[in-house]
């Protein structure tokens, strides 16, 4: 089994690069939904124990992913606040520094 923290620091620099490539026009919405079927996939063979406090590395993946999965592709497109905050999160992910980010960008373990 592999650890949150393992499962995290690879999966957040894959949504990174998912997130801007469907911007980019690099791939297409069809492989969010994907990715994000898959991830949920691969989160239940993580070791973790429910009662574990979450990182704000985590709370920011999950709250992206949840996004990614909740808005339509042209919402995720078109909608510039949408936009800046996915963008804030991702490049909070990117960089793997642990700086504050509001608690509006907190996502929960599914």
């Amino acid at each position: 089994m592999i650890s949150v923290q393992k499962f995290l620091n690879i999966k957040s620099q894959q949504l990174a690069y998912f997130v801007r490539a469907f911007w980019n026009d690099r791939i297409v919405y069809k492989e969010l939904d994907l990715y994000f079927w898959d991830t949920m996939e691969e989160w239940s063979q993580v070791s973790h124990l429910a009662d574990q406090p979450s990182s704000q590395q985590e709370r920011v993946f999950w709250y992206v992913l949840h996004q990614l999965h909740f808005w339509p592709e042209q919402h995720l497109r078109e909608d510039s606040t949408l936009r800046n905050d996915l963008d804030l999160c991702v490049n909070f992910l990117e960089s793997q520094e642990d700086y504050p980010l509001p608690f509006e960008y907190s996502g929960a373990r599914p």
